[in-house]
């Protein structure tokens, strides 16, 4: 029997489609998100008082050290999973700045009640405008800055302690150092 152009041609285009889709997918990290914010200043601090924390402003991010700006919510389970880590730093001597995202003030305090609070200053981003002028696309979300208020590093998801070691502090040595 012989073959016509016409039964050839669905499955070569399957075949190609196939090839093309895996090459996409195995071409780049899934987990990594573009952050248009890397290399540039961070963008403006808009924060409203939590607790009895005043909130951090746009000069602490030019105080000549490295520091981390880390967003979180109470109602975030991996939030809660990074905590010990963020404690860690803290305790280092990391100054590591929070921005409580959409959440209410009485859930977020509670919240650091029950995992201790890392945080040098906080403020809540109660509509998550600044959460949105950050590029943030969810909590947890850290931003490594440098001492002239850079954004080195953006890191979406838990602070792990593989990734503390791996990606957190050479962006820390770096943003110390530039």
């Amino acid at each position: 029997m012989k073959l016509k152009p016409l039964m050839v041609l669905p499955p070569a285009l399957f075949v190609g489609l196939a090839i093309l889709f895996w090459w996409g997918m195995n071409r780049q990290d899934p987990n990594a998100l573009p952050s248009t914010m890397v290399g540039r200043e961070a963008p403006a601090v808009q924060l409203t008082q939590l607790g009895d924390s005043l909130p951090f402003t746009d000069a602490v991010l030019k105080d000549g050290k490295a520091k981390i700006v880390n967003f979180w919510a109470s109602w975030c389970v991996p939030c809660r999973a990074e905590a010990g880590n963020l404690a860690k730093m803290a305790a280092a001597g990391v100054p590591i700045y929070g921005v409580n995202y959409k959440d209410k003030p009485k859930d977020a305090l509670k919240f650091l009640a029950d995992v201790g609070d890392p945080y040098k200053a906080m403020g809540a981003d109660a509509q998550g405008q600044m959460a949105l002028n950050w590029g943030v696309y969810g909590v947890p979300e850290s931003f490594v800055i440098d001492r002239h208020g850079r954004v080195v590093l953006r890191f979406p998801g838990p602070i792990t302690e593989d990734i503390l070691k791996s990606t957190i502090r050479p962006a820390l040595q770096k943003a110390a150092t530039d």
